[in-house]
């Protein structure tokens, strides 16, 4: 049995926001191929970031392609992506427009509108938590679409996550799940009628929810043409599961793009700006994603004409002092848990002693205070406090910037091996879904190792400690200000 199940390969898929990663080991977590490649994502001063699907499917069949030259049996392919980035489809699969990527706010009035008429009560008896309808929101997408795009709307018969879409796709099956269906969702893992209702063509719009365990189809053709495609869930939770994180207790720090953090509490007490889901597996997780994480380093590294890992590696070794300028990463705005589509990025306290490294340093702090920032709003939400933070993610490749997470953090701060999280976690959710491993737990633990734990450093703790209540008191002045700008 052994001997089999480590002769049977799962792939896992992620869609993220800059590129498709895409893993394939056997049942025992030994790597046997992997798969990265990028694609272009459009962007207006009017708020609009936008992707082109068929890019999308080009990787993901050029990452099937190169894994089926393998010739290994593969039991069965997962799929996570990117949350909150919405296709709109015709009958068919066949998109009618650019996808409208989560960093894109030009829905926020569409959905201030619709989130004003429904009370936070009536909310949080029918989601579970006061989750807000802002910009990124699917009802306020789908409202911005009927009145900006009104042929496109009339057109539509599905709105996709982008895992949905590339699984009907693969397999000819339209579907979804609960727990990628952020604010749409109630506790028992259905939608939320008094939500959908604020739309009601949402009702018609919306896929049918499925177990991200369960099978949503098999592939249709090609070398892998009969093997389960395993429905998955979005990128948050499978990276959770990338990152060994599957217990009550513990905690994630996903690095990407953005920052999400994850906490699993059994505990729940609703906290303003925190993403509470109905309990699934066993697991209540509390999640709060961030906008800008890697997003900042790369956005500094084009000013100063250098690769972000570039620019990481330049503040090997330096220290962050008292008097190092301080930065708000809030470049797009802010999701989690301030929720400000207004908010707006600055630099502060920067005089001409300081130079690049200062400034580079200053925004790998500042995307680290906001996942502080949202890790305290987690465990005020579960209850309780995480005494070790694991992390996976590209933005966790820099050992600099994990030794200044641990010291923002004022915990460990364990980097897990495996940099492409997203498709090691829907790797994991298919190995259960196909039966190979028991649960989640099991399956975390027999594919995801451990690479480094980066303890806090005393004194660059009490420091951070400092800098972070200057830099919270920063937002609420600025506050203002970048509201009337933006």
């Amino acid at each position: 049995m052994v001997q089999e199940a480590e002769a049977t390969a799962l792939i896992g898929i992620d869609v993220g926001t800059t590129a498709v990663k895409a893993v394939m080991s056997d049942a025992s977590g030994r790597r046997l191929a992997d798969y990265a490649a990028p694609y272009a994502t459009t962007r207006s001063e009017a708020g609009r970031v936008e992707q082109d699907p068929s890019e999308w499917w080009f990787h993901v069949d050029a990452a099937l392609t190169q894994f089926a030259a393998l010739g290994r049996p593969v039991a069965a392919i997962g799929i996570t992506s990117q949350v909150n980035t919405h296709v709109f489809c015709d009958a068919d699969h066949r998109p009618l427009r650019p996808a409208i990527v989560w960093q894109d706010v030009r829905a926020a009035e569409a959905g201030a509108t619709l989130d004003g008429r429904i009370s936070e009560e009536a909310k949080t008896r029918a989601l579970g938590a006061p989750i807000p309808i802002d910009a990124s929101h699917a009802l306020s997408r789908m409202a911005w679409v009927a009145e900006a795009e009104p042929q496109t709307s009339a057109r539509t018969r599905h709105v996709f996550a982008p895992k949905d879409w590339v699984i009907a796709r693969l397999t000819g099956t339209v579907g979804a799940d609960a727990l990628a269906s952020v604010g749409m969702v109630g506790t028992d893992l259905t939608y939320a009628g008094p939500i959908l209702d604020l739309l009601p063509r949402s009702h018609e719009l919306l896929p049918p929810l499925q177990d991200p365990r369960s099978v949503a189809g098999t592939v249709l053709a090609g070398a892998f043409a009969g093997v389960p495609v395993v429905r998955g869930t979005m990128d948050a939770w499978a990276s959770m599961f990338g990152t060994g994180v599957a217990r009550n207790g513990e905690a994630m720090n996903l690095s990407g793009t953005s920052e999400v953090l994850g906490l699993i509490s059994a505990d729940h007490h609703p906290e303003p700006g925190v993403i509470t889901f109905p309990p699934w597996a066993g697991i209540t997780l509390h999640a709060g994603p961030t906008q800008a994480g890697g997003a900042s380093l790369e956005w500094l590294g084009g000013l100063m004409g250098q690769a972000a890992p570039d620019l990481a590696a330049r503040v090997e070794g330096h220290r962050i002092t008292r008097t190092s300028p301080l930065f708000l990463p809030h470049l797009a705005g802010e999701r989690a848990p301030l929720w400000n589509a207004q908010a707006r990025g600055a630099f502060a306290g920067l005089s001409s002693a300081h130079g690049p490294v200062d400034m580079i340093a200053a925004v790998m702090e500042g995307v680290a205070f906001s996942a502080r920032l949202a890790l305290e709003a987690l465990e005020r939400a579960g209850g309780r406090r995480a005494s070790t933070v694991r992390g996976g993610g590209g933005g966790t490749s820099s050992d600099a910037w994990c030794q200044i997470r641990a010291d923002v953090l004022g915990r460990p701060f364990e980097r897990m091996q495996a940099r492409d999280a997203g498709a090691v976690g829907a790797m994991v959710i298919a190995g259960v879904g196909a039966g190979l491993m028991a649960d989640l737990a099991n399956a975390t633990a027999d594919l995801v190792p451990s690479d480094r734990a980066f303890l806090p450093d005393p004194a660059g703790a009490a420091v951070a400690d400092r800098r972070f209540a200057l830099w919270q008191e920063l937002y609420q002045q600025l506050k203002p200000i970048n509201a009337a700008l933006a």
